[in-house]
């Protein structure tokens, strides 16, 4: 087993790869060298006859990985390392293209809560495994970032306008809505996945031991809200959407409380991180793989030097007082060319993918 580290692990077992994120003290969030290594070990197992198949676990009942690691980030843009910084994100996002197109099954076996940095080296894969504890949730309009890893790619091929309520609220999903929404392909007992990962090392085809092992997933709470999502998210502009939230929840119907509940949520959230998601999901319905990840590292070469990152990372993550002051403060005081200005060509500062 090879060990960088500590912190992933590699093995080679029957005909399988396989990788463990290992960081259950920090819920498996990734970190750059975790993503150097994976890179490698990919580029690696795709040249060897004897490896047929790739499949990613995490230690700890928790976390499959709740993201990247914030923190060193965040410390790197204080200290004025912004360059260091985003080179993080010019090795993660190549990986995650690495992952989408990978010439062998790549099996993530979901168990415990994934999140941001931990959906970009899950999602992407050909096979993705509900365990018993699946979280799924995009929280980044939260601390003041964006959907990335990707995100501009899998959020808008989401059903209807799932992907617009997930990345606008952060909300999680859970096992039957994840496998509903097409986040997870399979729903497997954790119980089960010693059985299955033995089955994965065997030479029998990766879609046979899935099937083998898989079990009904059943109708989540946020699949059977489908409706009122598709209707009420469906604006070109995050204050459209409010407004129809607003609407419905002054209409007592049966969706009236949930519309008032996801409307506060969302005003909680870094108005320009709205608009800058928002704006994500409706290109990326139109573009190709590529142009969402180049489109995902201008944008992220943007945002570490705003306020919001900071202060959302800050008021989130360091001191925990959740009291984040975003400026600007309130949707309207964002104007169209910021959103923009987010999105233009960086020149020679372009993300290279492989």
């Amino acid at each position: 087993m090879s060990n960088y580290g500590g912190d992933i692990l590699f093995e080679r077992r029957g005909a399988a790869g396989i990788v463990t994120l290992n960081r259950p003290q920090a819920l498996n969030a990734v970190t750059h060298g975790m993503v150097r290594a994976l890179r490698a070990q990919l580029d690696d197992w795709a040249g060897d006859a004897a490896v047929t198949r790739v499949v990613i676990q995490a230690v700890g009942a928790r976390a499959f990985s709740a993201g990247g690691d914030i923190r060193a980030l965040y410390d790197l843009g204080k200290a004025g390392r912004h360059d260091e910084a985003l080179q993080f994100w010019r090795d993660e996002y190549p990986l995650n293209a690495a992952i989408k197109n990978y010439r062998k099954p790549y099996v993530a076996l979901i168990d415990g809560i994934v999140m941001g940095g931990g959906v970009g080296v899950s999602v992407h894969g050909s096979h993705r495994v509900a365990g018993d504890r699946f979280q799924f949730a995009m929280p980044e309009v939260g601390i003041g970032f964006f959907p990335d890893v990707g995100a501009t790619w899998f959020l808008p091929r989401m059903p209807g306008e799932l992907g617009a309520y997930c990345a606008l609220t952060g909300e999680r999903f859970g096992i039957a809505d994840g496998c509903g929404s097409g986040l997870a392909t399979h729903r497997i007992p954790s119980a089960r996945f010693d059985a299955l990962l033995e089955g994965l090392a065997g030479t029998v085809s990766v879609d046979a031991v899935l099937s083998a092992f898989s079990e009904p997933a059943g109708e989540g709470a946020i699949m059977a809200r489908r409706g009122a999502i598709d209707r009420l998210f469906a604006g070109a502009r995050v204050e459209g959407i409010l407004d129809a939230l607003d609407l419905e929840a002054a209409s007592h119907g049966a969706d009236a409380e949930w519309a008032a509940r996801t409307a506060a949520l969302m005003r909680a959230k870094s108005p320009l991180s709205l608009k800058l998601a928002l704006a994500q999901v409706r290109r990326g319905a139109a573009w190709d793989f590529e142009t969402c990840m180049r489109a995902e590292f201008r944008i992220v070469s943007r945002v570490i030097q705003g306020h919001d990152f900071n202060e959302g990372v800050r008021a989130v993550i360091v001191d925990k007082d959740n009291k984040p002051r975003w400026s600007p403060a309130v949707l309207a005081d964002v104007i169209e060319a910021e959103v923009e200005r987010h999105f233009s060509p960086l020149g020679g500062q372009e993300l290279v993918l492989p």
